[in-house]
């Protein structure tokens, strides 16, 4: 499947404000690849196929959840994180990718983890500040990015965190291991 049979694809799977927040991060993610020193490519394809599950309904991803062995937990969490790893599951079986870091870029981009890839990190903190993004700190965020890929996703999992919390909802696990190493690698310059 070509970029041109991709994106057509995927742009059948979700709305079209969706499609312009993919655009967005698309856009974004190639401008952070050409800044921090990784594929533009690479980068481009993960965001094209980011949320290609975002719009699914919830017993679709929560019936591959169960039936591809996808970590279960997920389902304890909001349903919001499942699209990612559905996504990845989707990217690599229906859209043929098998790049395991492109795949681990759609996995977690939602929820980060510990000790993430440059190509993760991106694809992360470009789907947070998009252009179409508009939330209080994205602006900060975007400063950030400009010279300090760590910092701006530090930035950007504390905005998440704080705002679940307002809202009374629960962590993904991971999502804090993700924060925390950026905390610890930005202590210890690592």
């Amino acid at each position: 499947m070509n970029r041109e049979q991709m994106i057509e694809k995927v742009k059948a799977e979700m709305p079209e404000r969706r499609w312009l927040h993919t655009q967005g991060v698309m856009e974004t993610s190639v401008q952070l690849a050409q800044r921090f020193g990784e594929d533009p490519e690479r980068a481009e394809l993960a965001a094209i196929l980011h949320d290609v599950a975002k719009y699914w309904p919830t017993e679709r991803m929560a019936g591959i959840i169960r039936e591809q062995s996808l970590p279960a937990e997920l389902l304890l969490y909001d349903k919001e994180l499942w699209h990612a790893p559905v996504g990845a599951w989707v990217a690599e079986h229906e859209y043929g990718v098998t790049d395991t870091g492109v795949l681990d870029a759609i996995r977690y981009h939602t929820s980060g983890r510990k000790g993430m890839s440059r190509l993760e990190k991106i694809v992360c903190l470009a789907d947070y500040m998009e252009p179409g993004r508009d939330f209080p700190g994205v602006d900060r965020i975007r400063e950030l990015s400009r010279e300090r890929l760590d910092e701006a996703l530090l930035a950007g999992f504390n905005s998440t965190i704080s705002f679940l919390l307002e809202k009374g909802k629960r962590i993904f696990p991971l999502t804090v291991e993700a924060r925390n190493s950026l905390l610890e690698s930005s202590i210890t310059g690592g």
